[in-house]
């Protein structure tokens, strides 16, 4: 035996020491080799190359990686719900049907009734005009149900299934919450009971107890059906919390796939470690969030090269002169780098590093109040419906304060009042009652501040919202866009060369200037709408949800970016999230918001280690855990 294959054995051995997994039958779910192009045969351009994996049946494959991975595509190829424009070679065999260019009867023999797709967004899924009840009653098998009050039976009952009342069943998509609309498109996606599910980014934009909930009716489904489920996420976290085994997929290609333990303990590519490394974690503070430099290529560009080697700390010059295969590293486990023999040491050595806390920086001195809020009420009127008016109470005598350089966390779940707050702050609402405070001005009222005044309050006060594009001009180049907050500035003689400034600080090259909004990636696009904020050079920065909808490598490059603008510029930070994950790492001090009132407030470190009020612990409880947990089915899928 040569060196390198004994490297390979002792790797493989101490990687999986003694996880041989059951194998035993056939793969309900068979990929082979699966390739996704678009544009003419000929001149085609590879998306998705040479995808391969089994699901068998009961078991939970979780694919994983950033936006631009094909995660998405790969599932729509299984499903044959491919854009236009867009068509699939190789292999997608279930339950012994060939689904690659099968005739419309196959698809409408197994679409629904044996495979079903569940969307990020649930309005994708639901008709504005109908109700819960109409869905379902549309997507339940026909025959069987043929009175209505059966047939009203089983819509209560399937509702029921996924935690929600009957009385559901009369209300709208639009009536309902996040979290409600999701459980109503789970429901009608299990209507016809299938055997594979596919979820596809089902949690990303939900509060993290809403997103603890539906990832636990995922699992608890899954196991009293014996369904397969496909859970698409760029979140490792949550794959974790539910899947039996992780594929992880980068610029159209698999890098790694493994049973889930293995990959949270020991990860067998840089890329995967990447992933791992640029999730914050929730236990400590880290003094550096680590995010993988530069973006995901487009597949064309990397077919004939190690597609992670341009953003890989370990890349030599044989990465990069041919594409490395899916090599067996362990049983039942692959990966397609080529140095792991060598590295591996070296990414364990990494890897141990997540789990060193780091003192946090010493606190800035905080002066008197920036912004001060006391007994503030808001609540909203609907229209009448169905004979009703409806009433919800956003804040119910909020009080709080942001020191001038204080970095202030507000946390909740969606609708405890977070973003009521921020758009109060910002004068794009009216509290019914109470004060607030900005600098010495009282701007409870936008409508009664003059126009010094609301110029002022305006300097003083700047926002990142979640969507950059509510901030961002499509119509506009990111350079005009920046050049027309400076010039409300008064004080700007160059505003190219200040426009270059700001995108350097936002680490955007100057070129970026030329470029619309809809040329840059989603971290690109935040890290304008921060150079935008600052451009005003405000006292106080409100940032709401600014990461949610981000992958976790851009999430860390923005987290960190919105540090170094606190530290350096003194900058006040009023952060709003969900994510206590996220707070750990960027705010001195906590305010939980429950149902428009204030909680519990204090200290991060002290409130995030030992909380005092029950909801505080249920929202830390809430968070996907960074590690495997145990009690995960049997492995039972080919390497």
């Amino acid at each position: 035996m040569n060196t390198e294959e004994g490297a390979a054995r002792d790797l493989a051995t101490h990687l999986h020491p003694d996880d041989a997994g059951d194998r035993s039958g056939a793969a309900l779910l068979h990929v082979e080799r699966l390739n996704v192009a678009v544009g003419p045969v000929r001149r085609a351009r590879p998306l998705v190359r040479d995808v391969s994996f089994d699901v068998h049946r009961g078991q939970a494959l979780g694919i994983v990686g950033e936006s631009g991975s094909g995660k998405s595509l790969t599932a729509r190829a299984v499903v044959g719900l491919l854009p236009a424009g867009l068509h699939a070679s190789g292999s997608v065999t279930f339950d012994g049907h060939q689904l690659i260019d099968a005739e419309r009867r196959t698809w409408r023999a197994l679409r629904g009734s044996r495979v079903s797709l569940l969307l990020q967004d649930p309005f994708t899924m639901l008709n504005p005009l109908q109700t819960a009840g109409a869905h379902l009653a549309e997507s339940l098998p026909r025959g069987g149900h043929h009175s209505r009050s059966r047939q009203r039976d089983e819509i209560a009952r399937r509702l029921g299934e996924v935690g929600l009342a009957a009385e559901v069943a009369e209300q709208y998509p639009f009536q309902l919450s996040g979290g409600m609309r999701q459980r109503v498109a789970l429901a009608v996606a299990l209507a016809r009971d299938p055997e594979l599910l596919i979820a596809d980014e089902p949690t990303t934009a939900l509060d993290v107890t809403t997103q603890a909930e539906v990832l636990e009716l995922l699992q608890s489904i899954r196991r009293s059906r014996g369904m397969s489920l496909i859970l698409i996420t760029h979140d490792l976290r949550v794959a974790f919390s539910v899947c039996d085994r992780v594929q992880v997929m980068y610029a159209g290609s698999v890098l790694e796939q493994s049973p889930t333990a293995a990959l949270a303990a020991d990860p067998a590519h840089p890329y995967s470690l990447g992933l791992l490394l640029a999730d914050p974690p929730v236990t400590h503070y880290v003094a550096e969030l680590t995010a993988i430099p530069g973006s995901v290529p487009q597949a064309d560009t990397v077919a004939d090269t190690c597609a992670f080697a341009a953003r890989c700390s370990w890349a030599q010059p044989e990465c990069a002169a041919a594409r490395p295969p899916l090599a067996p590293v362990g049983p039942n486990r692959t990966s397609a780098c080529l140095r792991l023999g060598e590295i591996h040491p070296e990414l364990r050595a990494a890897l141990s590093h997540l789990d060193q806390p780091a003192a946090p920086p010493p606190a800035l001195t905080v002066g008197d109040p920036i912004a001060a809020i006391t007994e503030l009420r808001k609540t909203f009127h609907t229209s009448r419906l169905a004979g009703r008016a409806r009433r919800t109470t956003a804040l119910d005598g909020v009080s709080l304060q942001i020191g001038e350089g204080e970095s202030v966390g507000l946390v909740g779940e969606t609708g405890s009042g977070k973003t009521t707050i921020a758009r109060a702050l910002l004068g794009l609402i009216t509290p019914d009652a109470g004060r607030i405070d900005l600098a010495g001005i009282d701007i409870s009222n936008y409508r009664r501040l003059d126009r010094r005044q609301r110029r002022q309050a305006r300097r003083i006060v700047q926002a990142v919202f979640q969507d950059p594009y509510t901030s961002l001009n499509p119509a506009l180049s990111i350079g005009t866009t920046l050049r027309e907050v400076l010039d409300l500035r008064g004080d700007v003689t160059d505003s190219r060369h200040e426009t270059a400034d700001l995108l350097g600080l936002v680490g955007l090259p100057a070129s970026y200037a030329q470029r619309r909004p809809v040329a840059l990636s989603g971290g690109e696009r935040q890290r304008v709408a921060i150079a935008r904020a600052i451009a005003l050079r405000p006292r106080l920065l409100i940032c709401d949800e600014p990461v949610a909808a981000l992958d976790v490598s851009a999430q860390a490059q923005v987290l960190e970016l919105l540090r170094d603008i606190h530290r350096r510029y003194n900058t006040s930070m009023l952060f709003i999230t969900h994510d206590l994950s996220v707070v750990r790492q960027m705010a001195d001090r906590i305010i939980v918001l429950y149902h428009g009132q204030v909680v519990e407030t204090g200290d991060t470190a002290t409130v995030l280690d030992s909380p005092n009020h029950p909801y505080t612990r249920r929202l830390i409880n809430a968070i996907p855990s960074a590690q495997a947990p145990s009690g995960h089915a049997p492995d039972r899928s080919e390497p």
